[in-house]
């Protein structure tokens, strides 16, 4: 056995995660679960309870790795701007698709390619974003992310691959830092 990842554990084998990081999951899940279930009733709402404490105390620590209040509401902050921009490239990015499928000579427009790079991010939530981000945006699909930050993207055409990792890694890793 590996002694570093024994000592990763806390009681009864379940990941180490700071109480708040745990809490702040559960709310989020419940809130979620809330949300998306519809239902108010003991039955379903017990169930979310259950559901949300299984998955706060499995996973805090993925949601939360370096869990610090301090430092929350910054990055939720930062994310939160970042969203606009993020939606704006996914508009421009359908508009270009748009235009891909919408032309005459598809055929010759279409030029699917897979990249890869290695990005400078941090963090496997960075890298998380990043790669979604990409997804997200119309005429991409992150194929895969190393644990050391190596993507690689299918893009449609050679202008949809262009820009990776470009602005929005830089922009992502504005989030984090």
């Amino acid at each position: 056995m590996n002694p570093e990842k024994e000592r990763s554990k806390g009681h009864g084998g379940l990941p180490k995660a700071d109480p708040g990081a745990r809490i702040l999951t559960f709310l989020i899940c419940f809130i979620t679960w809330i949300i998306l279930s519809g239902r108010f009733d003991g039955f379903h709402l017990v169930l979310g309870v259950v559901s949300s404490t299984i998955v706060a105390l499995i996973s805090a620590d993925i949601f939360f790795p370096a869990f610090r209040l301090k430092t929350l509401p910054g990055i939720w902050i930062r994310f939160l701007g970042y969203l606009p921009w993020l939606l704006y490239q996914i508009f421009r990015a359908n508009l270009h698709v748009m235009y891909l499928v919408l032309h005459p000579r598809m055929r010759e427009r279409i030029d699917p390619r897979v990249i890869t790079f290695q990005s400078r991010l941090k963090g496997d939530m960075a890298f998380f974003v990043l790669a979604n981000s990409i997804t997200l945006t119309p005429g991409t699909v992150t194929v895969f992310v190393s644990v050391l930050g190596k993507y690689t993207v299918h893009a449609i055409d050679a202008e949809s691959a262009r820009g990776l990792p470009g602005i929005m890694e830089d922009k992502v890793e504005k989030i984090f830092q």
